[in-house]
Order: structure tokens, then C-alpha cells, then sequence
């Protein structure tokens, strides 16, 4: 990476004296950089201006070869011209042109032949389809984007699926007074992917924060782990394009819920990433995580002090919205507060100080010593004739990081903000952006509390069929030896052997085609329930379709339903996901999902992320579920799926029982075709 983030020569392929040519626009951008550009023009050589045929005879002229070759050529002359400057000693190439696989067609052809070279050379390609990467603090603009040269070096790296976007938000850090150590669109990312260029940022200690904005994660595990890695000491903040795409996961009723957006925030959350909706949030997050981050703190609390109470509810409730802790303060602190602030004002978070206080820097120490409080957020607008807003916060001796929100005139006001961002205090605009900073940090420092926490654990994995379809008994056989409650049940090769479960069972009973080609019974008639009498078990089974055999089991009691499932997913492999049953999982969508292998922790709180978790912790004096059971059932599903030979497994419906146990009514078990169980996951 260092040949293509820190060359000490490059060479541009396509170079040109005529404006208006992308080799001309990119020459004229890397005219600052420190080192020698060499400009290579195989059709219109002229060594005399210092064009040259050949990256080697570029070479041989400044005595020196290009780490990086900045390929502005057409696709169909790329793999070459590629090749040849890797002959040279070209160890990294930037290829901007567009016309490779995401052109489909010859395209593909292109891309692969382009990659051949990548394979026989070891040469790092970035690209191609790209607009580039920057890295001010070198002088070194590889773009052809008109402006970017003049963006200030800072602590915070983009590291983008594409080129616009990164340019994109370059300029926007720019705008919120944030420079740029390395900004990077990775194009079709043919070979340099998301987790080498993370890799790279771990080693730099110059990066504070990291804006991540992800459109396809084909590298799966690899970029979890590169950004658990980073955010072991660099926050990494997440930007995922796709809501709209439901993609298919899975054939399961439970997988096609789940859709690779979602799968996506799910690990990159997991591995430690903070996520935000939009870019707005994802400019407003770096901003604040590059100038301040918490200690690990599963919930830390916020002290809100605000000089206009309006816009000071407004962020509160944005915050307590997103579940982010407003604790009350002591007693001790409203004390002194009512000793710096005039009566009537509200003091017990947020603290109104009714208008700009001469008494504003006091205030916010005060409430930044309070015990409960982790981080200090304050609002106002800018009153000069009042208060200096800007001198009085950067005065300010406080027990916790802030965070400012300031309004006024648009320059006077975006001078302020500078001037604390330069004091390090994250300043906003507006509630809404300091109220996405304040998130961001709280966020953060959940994530690492999460991830320093982690210890894997799992039940053993019992003995499983080598091969073919499982049916249902067999599947809940396996859930079984896994400590998963199932019926009471018997299979029936024959009508008379119905009859007989049934005296034996009792009922009610459910009778249920047993057929291992078949996964969704009930849609075929194939699943009779309250059958209490022997002439109503004959009358179902002549409902039903044709089968080798029968399941009769007892009827489990009513309550709730959830469903769980774990799936082998293309990209992450192992993911498993919680749902509510029945319709509410359709039309709420009302699923969390993790990847497996996964902690107990993160497994306990998966319940506490469906919309519709109420009615399983009580609601309308209902028995809550078993924490402990439930959290059972999903562990023993995560270590199923580290059994290479399971491609899926659900149990759909889990019902809560009136004792709060739970118990699996139906189950598929899925295997993988014994071809498929050598590869990985990780496509």
C-alpha cells in the first residue's frame, strides 16, 4: 500500500498537454506533489517536453522508477500498458478509466485480463472505474476533480466504494473545518478492496476517525476483521447504500426478511463500526469522533445545558428518540446550579440557563462533574452582547468531553464553530447534527464496550445426517441434543400407528406429513392441529396429501411467537436472526440479525432490538419468555452453522410457553451439498 499511498516517483500513462484530456487534468493535479511525475504518451511522444513512449524509458530519464503508475488510458489499453509499467519496477497503478466489468460485456473480459496481469506481477491496482485518491499531507492529488488540490490535510480518511462519493465528502469535511489524511474511491476494486486500505489506516497514527461508505462488501469476514482491528484504536463510522435492495438470503421464510443491507450493518456493526443513514450523519460522526472519543461505556449519560430552551428540547428529544441515556442529575449538582442560575430556569437535565449566561462556563463544569454524566452537550446562539459563546466554552475546566451546537449569522456563527473545532470541541450547526455527534460518540463507546467483552462460547455440535434432505423429526432430534425443548412427538408409518400416538399422547395433538422434500407444510395441507378423537384423526389424515409418513405430537399451549434462523449468507457466511412470528415479521420486517459465531451478550440483546419485543417481556401481565432459554436457543443455532455441512437451519414458530420456556414447533435443517462444504463463506 505504501507504493500506492506514499510514492516516491509516479508516472502518468496517457499523459497530455491538451486541456480538457483527463491525462492533462490529472498532470495538472499532481503537479504539486514532492517527487518526480513522469508523463508517458505512447502515441504522441515528444522527450524534448518531457514525454515519453515507455514508463521504462521515463524511467532510465529521471533515474528513478514510479512506485505508482496513474493509468488515464482507454480500458481496452489498460492490461498492457499495466503489465509493461510493472516490468519497469511499477509496484502500484491507479486506473481511472471507466469500461470494465461494470460495463458488462467486453468489459468483463477487460476487468479479468486486467487482474491476470495483477495475478502474474504482484503489481497493487486500485480502480479501475475511479476518480482517484488524495492524501493532502503528501501533496499528492491523484484525481482529476477540479478543486481538490486546495483541500487541507487533517486526522480523518474516506475510504469510499466510489469515487464521487469520496470527493463528495472530502469537500464536506472541508466545509465543517475537518482536513483530510486520506481519501480514497475504490472503484470496481479489482484488487485493492475496503480491508487492505483499512489495514493501511491502522498503521497510520496520524488517522483520528475513519468514514467508511460501503456499496457491495464482496470480501465479507475479511472486512470485519479489518475494521475490528481498527477500531481498536481508530473509530470507524459506517455508511452502508442498499435499503431499498431486499436481496435474497435465504429461501427460508426468516432469511428473506433479512436482506444484504441489512446482513451488512449487522457485521460491520459487530465488528465495532458506528452506523449512520445518511451522509450528513457520516460527515457530522467523523467530525466529532476525530476530535473527541469516550472510554468503552456500554450506556454512557448526557448532560444537556442549553441557552434557548426550544432548540435544547428539540436535541434532547432527538437523543432520548435513539434510546441515548438523559439521566437526572444529583442532587449536589441542581444545588449548585441554583447558585450560579436565576430562579424559575430548569435545572435538572436539560439545564436551561434562560438565556447566554455570564455564568455559562461555570454551569457547564458543574454539569460535567455530575457522576451520571459522560458527556456535556450545550446549545446556544450567538449573543455577543451577552456572553463570548466561544471563549466561554473553551474557558471551561470540564470533567467530560463536549459538544457544541451553535446558531447565529451564517459567518459569524461558522467562525465560532471553527474556532472550537480548533479548541477540540465537535461543534454543530443545527440540533439535529450535534445531536448525530453526541450518538456517534455514545455509539462508539458502546461498540468497544461490546467488543471488549467478547468471549465466544458454544454448546457442543451434535452428530449430524452426512448428506440428503433432513426431515422434521430428524431436525428437531438435532435441536434437541443441542438443550433446545421440543413436542413430545411420534412418527407414524401407517394410519394404525397414528392411531396408537394418539392414545398414547393424548390430546390435543397436531398431525403433520412427514417428508423431507417438503418445507412448508402448512401451505400444502399438510398439517392438521386440535385433533382430539380417533374419527377426527381419520378425517385429517384423508385432508392430507399423500406421505411415507406421519408426525402425531402433542399441541403446545398458546402464547407468543418468534422465529429463529441461521443461514450460511454468500458474503459473511454464518448469520442468525431473531424475528417476530406470525405476520408481524412480514410486514414489520421485525428481525435482528448477527453473525455467527457470536457472544452471549450480543445474543441476550437481540430480543431487545425487535419492535415488537414487548409481547415477549410481559405485556398485559403475559409471562415474559425465559431471557435465559431464549439466549440458549440462539447460541446452540450459532454453533449448528460453525458445522460446515449446515447451510440453514429454522425454527419457525419458537412459542413462548406460560413458564416463559420455549419450544420449537416446527424445524428445517437444511445441509450443503458435500461439493460446496470445502470452500469458504468469504466470497
Amino acid at each position: 500500500m505504501d507504493a500506492l499511498f506514499a510514492p516516491r516517483a509516479i508516472a502518468v500513462l496517457g499523459a497530455s498537454a491538451t486541456p480538457g484530456k483527463l491525462g492533462a487534468a490529472m498532470t495538472d493535479s499532481l503537479a504539486s506533489f514532492p517527487g518526480p511525475v513522469m508523463k508517458v504518451n505512447a502515441g504522441r511522444p515528444d522527450p524534448g517536453q518531457g514525454f515519453f513512449p515507455t514508463v521504462a524509458e521515463a524511467a532510465e530519464a529521471h533515474g528513478i522508477a514510479p512506485d505508482l503508475v496513474v493509468s488515464c488510458i482507454p480500458a481496452a489499453a489498460t492490461a498492457g500498458a499495466v503489465r509493461a509499467a510493472a516490468a519497469a519496477g511499477a509496484r502500484a497503478a491507479l486506473v481511472c478509466a471507466g469500461g470494465f466489468a461494470e460495463a458488462g460485456g467486453d468489459g468483463a473480459l477487460r476487468q479479468q485480463e486486467l487482474s491476470e496481469v495483477v495475478r502474474d506481477t504482484g503489481i497493487r491496482v486500485l480502480g479501475p472505474n475511479t476518480s482517484g485518491f488524495l492524501a493532502p499531507h503528501r501533496r499528492l492529488t491523484a484525481s482529476f476533480v477540479p478543486g481538490v488540490a486546495d483541500l487541507e490535510p487533517g486526522p480523518v480518511a474516506v475510504v469510499a466504494a466510489s469515487g464521487g462519493v469520496n470527493h463528495a465528502l472530502a469537500f464536506a469535511l472541508a466545509e465543517a473545518g475537518v482536513g483530510l489524511r486520506l481519501g480514497v474511491g475504490l472503484g470496481n476494486s479489482l484488487d485493492v478492496t475496503q480491508a487492505d486500505v483499512l489495514d493501511h489506516l491502522a498503521e497510520d497514527d496520524a488517522v483520528r476517525a475513519v468514514a467508511l461508505h460501503v456499496e457491495t462488501a464482496a470480501e465479507g469476514r475479511r472486512l470485519t476483521e479489518a475494521v475490528r482491528r481498527l477500531t481498536g484504536h481508530v473509530p470507524v463510522v459506517a455508511l452502508v447504500v442498499g435499503r431499498s435492495d431486499i436481496g435474497d438470503f435465504a429461501r427460508s421464510h426468516t432469511g428473506a426478511l433479512a436482506t444484504s443491507w441489512r446482513v451488512t450493518r449487522t457485521a460491520l456493526r459487530q465488528a465495532g463500526a458506528v452506523l449512520v443513514d445518511d451522509e450528513r450523519d457520516l460527515v457530522d460522526a467523523v467530525t466529532a469522533l476525530s476530535r473527541v472519543r469516550l472510554p468503552a461505556n456500554p450506556r454512557p449519560g448526557i448532560g444537556l445545558v442549553t441557552a434557548q430552551a426550544g432548540p435544547g428540547l428539540l436535541l434532547t428529544d432527538d437523543l432520548r428518540s435513539h434510546g441515548i441515556q438523559v439521566p437526572p442529575l444529583v442532587e449536589r449538582t441542581v444545588k449548585e446550579l441554583r447558585e450560579l442560575l436565576p430562579a424559575l430556569t430548569y435545572l435538572n437535565n436539560p439545564v436551561d440557563t434562560g438565556r447566554p449566561s455570564p455564568a455559562l462556563t461555570q454551569v457547564v463544569e458543574r454539569v460535567s462533574e455530575d457522576p451520571g454524566i459522560d458527556v456535556t452537550a450545550v446549545y446556544g446562539l450567538l449573543e455577543p452582547t451577552a456572553v463570548d459563546l466561544s471563549a466561554a466554552l473553551a474557558a471551561a475546566r470540564t470533567a467530560t468531553p463536549l459538544v457544541a451546537v451553535v446558531g447565529g449569522p451564517e459567518e459569524q456563527a461558522r467562525r465560532t464553530r471553527r474556532q472550537l473545532g480548533e479548541a477540540g470541541i465537535p461543534c454543530a450547526a443545527t440540533p439535529a447534527s450535534g445531536s448525530a455527534m453526541v450518538r456517534a460518540l455514545v455509539e462508539d463507546a458502546a461498540a468497544r464496550a461490546r467488543l471488549e467483552a467478547t468471549v465466544v462460547t458454544a454448546p457442543g455440535v451434535p452428530a449430524l445426517p452426512l448428506s440428503g434432505p433432513v426431515d422434521e423429526h430428524t431436525a428437531k432430534g438435532v435441536l434437541a441434543d443441542l438443550g433446545i425443548r421440543t413436542p413430545v412427538r411420534r412418527v407414524c408409518a401407517d394410519p394404525a400407528a397414528a392411531h396408537a400416538a394418539l392414545d398414547e399422547l393424548g390430546g390435543p395433538v397436531v398431525v403433520k406429513i412427514l417428508d423431507a422434500e417438503i418445507l412448508h407444510k402448512t401451505e400444502v395441507g399438510g398439517v392438521q392441529i386440535g385433533i382430539r378423537t380417533h374419527q377426527e384423526l381419520d378425517d385429517a389424515l384423508a385432508r392430507m396429501p399423500a406421505s411415507p409418513a406421519h408426525l402425531v405430537e402433542q399441541m403446545a399451549p398458546t402464547g407468543p411467537e418468534l422465529i429463529v434462523g441461521v443461514r450460511r449468507d454468500p458474503v459473511f457466511g454464518p448469520v442468525l436472526a431473531l424475528g417476530a412470528g406470525g405476520t408481524a415479521a412480514e410486514i414489520l420486517g421485525d428481525v435482528s440479525l448477527r453473525l455467527a459465531p457470536l457472544p452471549t451478550h450480543e445474543a441476550h440483546a437481540m430480543l431487545d432490538e425487535l419492535a415488537t419485543r414487548d409481547m415477549f417481556l410481559g405485556a398485559r401481565g403475559a409471562t415474559p419468555v425465559d431471557r435465559a432459554r431464549l439466549t440458549h436457543v440462539l447460541l446452540a443455532l450459532s454453533s449448528l452453522a460453525a458445522d460446515n455441512a449446515v447451510a440453514e437451519c429454522e425454527i419457525n414458530p419458537l412459542r413462548v410457553l406460560p413458564d416463559g420456556d420455549v419450544v420449537a414447533l416446527d424445524a428445517v435443517l437444511l445441509l450443503r451439498d458435500p461439493r460446496d462444504q470445502g470452500g469458504s463463506d468469504d466470497a
